[in-house]
């Protein structure tokens, strides 16, 4: 059972990281410090090398040949849920305005439902509540998010961000050729033409997004991680102190430094709830009842039981990632709506925590 002791540990884990957010509001609202280019240079330093050497230190410290095959089958099962709820809700809404269109918002639904912070917020939390048992299995999902889910989200925004630069493009050239062969062209050519059109533009968008997404740090730190932690856990290599202080040094700051970035990003807008009450309901709705029960049947369809089954639960259960925040203000796809995440999901999430825990216990 959770003690005093632990809501303690719980606290001093989380206080930080709001001291940090207050100290970039303040700097940015009251003390004018910074000037919105400069606080978008600060949030782009945090996303091109504090988060990638963060991504890089969790996976190599982890063992991949110890990782449990049904919990990561599970997590994966999740996301996917994840992605056929928010596509099939986008079909019959359209939502007005945004920043990208359905991708965009589908962006979101799972940044702020199904990418928790386990890393900061999560281990002190699940220790108290199962043990060493619950952290290891914590530890695996932490890896899971560094290794793969960060990197299908930057890709997504990739394509996101190519969508609005070359569909656009591409609108405008088939416009100046209708106008030019009107006269000679044929309807049913015409029509041919533009499937061309769209097809060739899909493809020129994955291209660029591809291009993109392999040029991030992220990518090359997470694969890097990954070779890394193979070779140290099989063959015992160590990395030079010299090497694994330096990243030590930037890495450990990362969460620090994206959390004074939201609060930057916080002193911009007119609210600190920028996305206002309504939206700031549903993000805590998606967040911990939705992404909570896609795990709980993604759970029951793998048929995890005991720890592993809470872990899974639970972990599903805990505030939004501040990561997600970080990339969502570098595209520019709804941050308010993330930033209010991480802000409110904080601040409720040991209650909530604690009642899903109780839950699962009876």
């Amino acid at each position: 059972m959770i003690s005093w002791l632990d809501i303690y540990h719980v606290v001093s884990a989380t206080v930080p990281l709001y001291v940090s957010m207050f100290l970039g509001y303040l700097s940015a609202k009251n003390l004018k410090l910074f000037s919105l280019e400069q606080c978008a240079g600060i949030n782009k330093f945090v996303a091109k090398f504090s988060i990638p050497l963060l991504s890089f230190q969790v996976i190599s410290q982890n063992n991949p040949f110890t990782m449990s095959p049904r919990l990561i089958l599970s997590d994966i099962l999740q996301k996917i849920l994840a992605v056929v709820v928010f596509a099939a809700v986008l079909r019959s809404w359209h939502p007005t305005g945004g920043r990208g269109g359905k991708l965009g918002w589908i962006i979101t639904g799972l940044s702020v439902s199904v990418l928790p912070n386990t890393l900061i917020i999560g281990i002190p939390i699940l220790s108290a509540i199962d043990g060493d048992a619950a952290v290891n299995f914590l530890v695996q999902i932490v890896m899971l998010q560094s290794l793969i889910w960060y990197n299908i989200l930057l890709f997504l925004f990739e394509i996101n961000a190519a969508r609005t630069i070359i569909s656009s493009g591409a609108s405008i050239e088939h416009r100046g050729n209708e106008e030019a062969d009107i006269e000679q062209e044929p309807k049913e050519e015409e029509e041919e033409a533009i499937v061309r059109t769209r097809s060739s533009g899909t493809g020129k968008i994955l291209l660029k997004a591809w291009r993109k997404f392999i040029t991030n740090p992220n990518t090359y730190a997470t694969l890097v991680g990954l070779i890394w932690s193979a070779l140290h856990f099989r063959l015992g290599w160590k990395l030079p102190g010299m090497i694994d202080k330096s990243i030590h040094l930037i890495s450990d700051g990362g969460l620090g430094m994206a959390m004074f970035s939201l609060g930057l990003f916080m002193a911009s807008q007119s609210s600190i709830i920028a996305c206002g009450t309504k939206m700031a309901i549903i993000t805590m709705l998606l967040k911990f009842l939705l992404g909570p029960g896609l795990m709980i049947a993604s759970a029951f369809c793998i048929r995890l039981r005991s720890t592993l089954f809470r872990v899974a639960i639970l972990q599903a259960a805990l505030p939004q990632g501040i990561v997600p925040f970080v990339f969502a203000k570098e595209y520019n796809v709804y941050p308010e709506i993330v930033s209010t995440g991480v802000i409110i999901g904080m601040l409720i999430t040991l209650p909530i925590t604690l009642a899903y825990y109780f839950v699962l216990d009876l």
